[in-house]
C-alpha cells in the first residue's frame, strides 16, 4: 500500500515567497528521511516552496482562471511530503509519528488510491491509465 505522509505547518499559509526552512530543522529530518530510505518503505519526497510564491488555476464556466498567491482565506498548506510504501494506515502513521515536527506541524497521512480500488466502470472510464503511468515512470 502507498501511503503520503503530507506535513502542514502552521503560519506556512502566510509566508513570504523567499522563507526557507530552519538549517537544524532541516538536519533533524534529514536523519528522519535516512531512516525511511533505511527501512526501505520512502518511494519519493520534497518540500514546497510557500503557497505565496504558488498559483492556482480554478475552472468556471468551462474556461482556466489563474490566480497567484498568496490566497485568501487558507487555512492549512502543504509544506512537503513523503511517498512511502508499507504495509498497512497503522504502519504509516507509525512512520508519520516518528518524524522529528515541531509543535506547530501537522502530518496528515492519506493512502494512495491504486486502480484495483476502482469498480469496474471506473476502471474501464480510465482505460490506459496504467499504461500512462507506467510511461511516466
Amino acid at each position: 500500500m502507498r501511503f503520503m505522509l503530507l506535513m502542514i505547518p502552521k503560519g506556512y499559509e502566510t509566508a513570504k515567497p523567499d522563507t526557507m526552512p530552519d538549517p537544524k530543522a532541516v538536519s533533524a529530518m534529514m536523519k528522519y528521511n535516512e531512516s525511511l530510505q533505511k527501512a526501505g518503505v520512502l518511494l519519493g519526497l520534497d518540500g514546497l516552496h510557500p503557497l505565496s510564491a504558488g498559483a492556482r488555476v480554478s475552472f468556471s464556466g468551462g474556461k482556466a482562471k489563474v490566480m497567484d498567491g498568496p490566497f485568501v482565506a487558507t487555512k492549512e498548506v502543504v509544506g512537503g511530503y513523503w511517498m512511502l510504501q508499507v504495509k498497512s494506515k497503522e504502519e504509516a502513521i507509525d512512520w508519520a509519528s516518528r518524524c522529528p515536527a515541531s509543535d506547530n506541524e501537522v502530518i496528515e497521512v492519506r493512502q494512495v488510491q491504486e486502480f484495483a480500488d476502482f469498480r469496474p466502470e471506473v476502471q474501464e472510464a480510465a482505460s490506459g491509465f496504467r499504461e500512462l503511468k507506467d510511461e511516466v515512470r
